[in-house]
């Protein structure tokens, strides 16, 4: 590729709206347009890395016995009433409607779909299993889109499903996918890692996050450096760092604490460790059919944090809200800041963490404004709580597979694989008929990677002070050839171009900048855009046999003689 014949548009300052490492250089590489919120033209040279991003994963798709389909961006939403994601999944769904009043979703995935498909084609089980996968746009109206690619509206993603007769086929499935994507993320050249992870509004029984490591990640990434233990926050199990609860050596007080409304002051206060507070977290379930409206107390250590999705997994807390201010009220008799479990005026139904299940002498609400009860014990001062996990993990945690403690990165989710059993086969009653002809409910596991996301992540994990710096396989070019004085040296003009022929017909993904721009201005573009290699020739330079070669990551660039360039170069890129 000549540059002069290529669209090359770069800036010296990003937008003011681009907020983060990568959306600032992909605007300013001229990658990326915005076009509205959200919502990206993808230009010539961000589209080649998406390209680029898509072969890798077509590739080791097709390897894994997965079946290319495409389906449509517009899904009638029958098919989502069927399931009933129609009610369940709230503002981020694009619903509209055709000229004929009928209601449609603009497809933020395709679970409902090939679902429908699988029902209607995959009749017997000697069609299993069989995997069918799409590249494809996709569509999810964030509340707040920002990050540039990292999370905008419309986005382009790989999602694949597979179809099993069995458990046990289905979990071979999965292994399968595991396993090609670990080999697509090592072909990206990133640094990622795997996690176990909660499964979210999609279902099913279990999953696995791909993080690209990253400092400005979203997401905490939770992990044993002992051990193969990892998940993310939402799904990481904390283990209690004392399994035995000591005996009470505390009389029960209600002690004055003026004004100390937070654990921390608390703590302060009565001049005891943070760790021996308990602070309360009060939830209510809204009454549904045949049951009352019910108030929770969840009871976490001072220095701990809740897990909503925890709660939300404790039996009776699915689709619970924190309760106001006036049930709080209603409930304790107090305002929220010295609440506990002694006292309460209302019945509720309180949960311990595991940490505080095994708490001794603790120090919680009084249920009075600037009162707390300290030498608080379990069944002598209170009843034994119902006890699950229901907190983040911290870093030192004991590691739940009993190899070391925990550690804590950030990352960036841009894979998820799900083993999502029956959910949707029963829900739209997909079923085929068994050896005996008898019909049973298709098993399924679905497999997705953001790959715009892709991008976004790759640069937050490879970027310097000029720009971006990309792992080999993504880059939009391999080589970068900078003639000094193209039109002004037939020298130079002859040796770049024949280079240029010998690394083409090699089929090296080359870029000639014949644009006719000054040096400094030549490499700052390229810089900027990520180039790994780059190649300078000069008359200076061919007058003592050499160009000059500098790697992306390279602090300074090396001679080398001119006749071992493309045998030099071929070295590099193997």
């Amino acid at each position: 590729m000549r540059a002069s014949r290529f669209f090359v548009s770069t800036l010296k300052e990003a937008p003011s709206d681009a907020e983060i490492v990568s959306h600032k250089l992909m605007m300013r590489a001229g990658m990326i347009k915005r076009l509205g919120s959200g919502i990206y033209t993808y230009m010539p040279m961000g589209l080649r890395i998406i390209r680029k991003v898509e072969a890798i994963v077509r590739e080791e798709m097709n390897r894994a016995g997965a079946i290319e389909m495409l389906m449509p961006v517009v899904q009638p939403a029958e098919l989502w009433q069927e399931t009933g994601r129609w009610d369940k999944m709230g503002a981020e769904l694009m619903r509209v409607k055709d000229r004929h009043g009928r209601d449609f979703i603009i497809q933020p995935t395709s679970e409902e779909v090939v679902t429908d498909i699988a029902r209607s084609e995959l009749r017997s089980y000697k069609q299993l299993p069989i995997n069918f996968y799409h590249i494809q746009t996709k569509f999810r109206d964030e509340r707040r889109p920002r990050f540039g690619l990292m999370r905008g509206r419309e986005f382009t993603m790989k999602d694949a499903y597979s179809f099993d007769r069995d458990l046990e086929g289905m979990q071979q499935s999965y292994r399968r996918m595991y396993d090609a994507y670990v080999r697509i993320f090592n072909r990206f050249g990133l640094q990622f890692r795997a996690v176990a992870a909660d499964n979210g509004a999609i279902g099913g029984s279990g999953s696995h996050e791909f993080h690209v490591i990253a400092a400005t990640g979203e997401d905490a990434i939770v992990y044993c450096p002992d051990s193969d233990y990892a998940a993310n926050m939402e799904a990481a199990e904390g283990v209690p760092q004392s399994t035995v609860r000591a005996a009470p050596s505390q009389t029960l007080t209600l002690t004055p604490t003026p004004g100390q409304a937070k654990c921390e002051q608390v703590a302060a206060f009565l001049k005891v460790p943070l760790e021996r507070t308990v602070k309360s977290i009060v939830l209510s379930t809204d009454a549904q059919a045949g049951q009352a409206r019910q108030i929770w107390l969840l009871l976490l250590r001072g220095d701990h944090e809740l897990n909503e999705i925890k709660a939300g997994k404790v039996p009776g807390l699915a689709g619970y809200r924190f309760a106001s201010e006036a049930e709080i009220i209603e409930t304790f008799g107090t305002p929220p800041g010295y609440l506990g479990p002694i006292g309460a005026k209302l019945p509720l139904k309180v949960v311990a963490d595991r940490s505080v299940a095994n708490m001794s002498d603790f120090v919680c609400g009084g249920n009075q404004v600037d009162f707390h009860y300290t030498g608080v014990n379990w069944g002598r001062d209170v009843p034994e709580p119902e006890i699950f996990d229901l907190r983040n993990v911290v870093e030192g945690d004991p590691s739940p597979d009993g190899k070391g403690i925990l550690a804590i990165q950030r990352g960036i989710e841009v894979g998820h694989v799900f083993q999502l059993g029956s959910v949707y086969a029963e829900a739209m009653k997909a079923t085929y008929l068994d050896e005996n002809g008898k019909p049973q409910p298709l098993q399924m596991g679905c497999y997705g990677i953001g790959i715009t996301r892709i991008l976004g992540a790759a640069i937050e994990q490879n970027f310097d002070e000029r720009g971006i710096i990309w792992p080999i396989s993504l880059a939009p070019f391999e080589v970068v050839l900078c003639p000094m004085g193209y039109e002004r040296s037939e020298a130079v003009k002859t040796e770049i171009e024949r280079l240029y022929d010998a690394l083409i017909a090699a089929g090296i993904d080359v870029m000639l900048d014949d644009r006719g721009e000054r040096p400094g201005a030549m490499f700052a573009d390229w810089e900027l855009i990520g180039v790994p290699h780059r190649i300078v020739i000069g008359d200076r330079g061919l007058k003592e046999g050499q160009v000059e070669y500098q790697g992306r990551r390279d602090a300074a660039a090396t001679a080398v003689p001119l006749s071992d360039v493309f045998t030099f170069i071929q070295n590099k890129l193997s």
